[in-house]
């Protein structure tokens, strides 16, 4: 798709509004819309103005303009708009320097894949993130100077099995075991549907759709792996799309990571290669099937997988899922087949092209650019430093003796432990100039202030019952 091909489909489709989507520091997609005839073939190169100092991380008050230029490649029309909408992933620029703005996401994945191809290493990074949410019915929450309080409903819920009410039906799923059931018990199978159909429609391949292990509606939808920056578009396009299929129904569709006690949180397991040209660079004849190179990059990974937590599991509410017990890796091993282990090695097929890694502590909240990303860097790292990862775990970490289980490394316990990893190691991130010093220091200091202080200073609602009558 060239700015020819999106003017022309501008014609065809009628289209009346432009809308410019980007993504903000901490991941969330913003849009800013446009009668159709602002746009000209010189918008694709001159962008449009806009206040970057009222973005979440972004520019300071005194140097606020900044530019959104329009990516023809990603121009699709929005079905979710009562009016016909042709909607464009902007990348992020200075308006004086026309250079990229290092605090874009977008603008980092770019320059990520870009260091990959200079190192000789592969040309492509390749992912396919198995993203996980919850649909609830409805869903409430405050917080005040006396009160805090929230709940969310679901008519699987498990919780709503004994409600004297006429439209109880039963068929409940019970906790931890919403993996696979049948309509009627699957409430969510044409909403799931309807998803996906949206998803094909604007040109993402996905391969399945299934209920997840939690009761309460949750879900997940696979994409087909596609290199890295690609991807990270159609992350935001499935986040997008899942809510907006979710509110026309009368739902709502949450991506934070544990919105329920006692049941499997919401992960991002992400499936991950490099290839040179046709070629997978992790199939070989070692463990599980995998290249030398691809134990080196299971190294990086693994040596750096505290740090890239702060990054991967970016909130406070990531760590209520990073717990054992609900299949959450927490253990920082590498095994195949084993799923209670932080990197996986899928045995579904001895198809070289398929050969691959899985990093499954990484969660549906985080920013997929600075993700994946950060998780390219460390295999290079490890690839770069022959970073031998170690022996694999094969065993039920559940299973392990007390002595054996002190020696397995363990992912941060919170997000203020997981920051001080990535204060004291991100140099790895660093090559290239693919994360600058200020990116770094400013994700630290803006997730320390905004979020780890947040909480830290609130009285919980779990205090009351713990201390109320002390």
């Amino acid at each position: 798709m060239t700015p020819r091909d999106v003017l022309k489909m501008i014609e065809q489709k009628k289209v009346q509004f432009i809308d410019l989507r980007f993504m903000d520091f901490p991941g969330l997609w913003q849009h800013l819309t446009l009668p159709v005839s602002e746009l000209t073939l010189e918008s694709f190169n001159h962008g449009f103005g806009f206040d970057g100092s009222s973005i979440r991380g972004w520019q300071a008050i005194n140097e606020s303009d900044m530019l959104l230029v329009p990516v023809a490649d990603t121009a699709r029309i929005d079905p979710f708009m009562q009016h016909t909408t042709l909607s464009m992933i902007s990348d992020v620029r200075d308006p004086i320097t026309k250079k990229e703005y290092s605090r874009d996401p977008r603008s980092i994945a770019r320059k990520a894949v870009s260091f990959l191809q200079k190192t000789k290493i592969a040309d492509r990074a390749m992912f396919g993130p198995e993203l996980e949410f919850f649909i609830f019915d409805y869903a409430w929450y405050d917080q005040g100077i006396n009160y805090a309080k929230y709940q969310v409903g679901s008519r699987e819920g498990i919780w709503t099995r004994g409600d004297e009410d006429v439209t109880n039906l039963g068929q409940k799923i019970r906790l931890k075991e919403g993996y696979f059931p049948c309509p009627p018990i699957d409430t969510m199978h044409n909403i799931r549907s309807e998803m996906v159909s949206e998803l094909i429609n604007l040109g993402i391949p996905v391969e399945a759709h299934h209920h997840e292990v939690a009761t309460g509606g949750q879900c997940e939808i696979d994409m087909r792996y596609q290199d890295l920056l690609k991807m990270a578009d159609n992350v935001m396009i499935y986040k997008y799309v899942a809510k907006n299929v979710a509110a026309r129904h009368g739902k709502v569709a949450t991506f934070m990571p544990k919105p329920l006690f006692q049941d499997n949180g919401s992960g991002m397991h992400i499936h991950f290669s490099l290839w040179k040209g046709d070629k997978p660079l992790f199939a070989g004849n070692k463990y599980a099937g995998l290249s030398q190179l691809g134990l080196w990059a299971i190294g990086g990974i693994l040596k750096h997988a505290r740090a890239l937590c702060a990054l991967c599991n970016p909130t406070t509410n990531s760590y209520k899922r990073l717990v054992p017990g609900y299949e959450a890796p927490v253990n920082l091993v590498y095994s195949s087949r084993n799923r209670s282990a932080a990197i996986r090695i899928p045995m579904y097929s001895e198809k070289v092209q398929t050969k691959r890694i899985e990093f499954r502590c990484p969660d549906s909240s985080c920013n997929p650019y600075l993700a994946f990303s950060a998780m390219t860097m460390a295999a290079i790292d490890g690839i770069q430093n022959k970073i031998d990862p170690g022996d694999p775990l094969d065993k039920d970490i559940y299973r392990l003796t007390s002595a054996e289980y002190e020696k397995l490394q363990s992912a941060p316990i919170n997000l203020e432990e997981a920051l001080d990893a990535l204060e004291n190691d991100h140099d790895f991130l660093l090559s290239g100039d693919v994360f600058t010093a200020d990116v770094i220091h400013y994700w630290i200091k803006y997730k320390r202030e905004n979020e780890v202080e947040a909480i830290r200073v609130r009285p919980h609602p779990y205090e009351f019952c713990m201390y109320f009558d002390i």
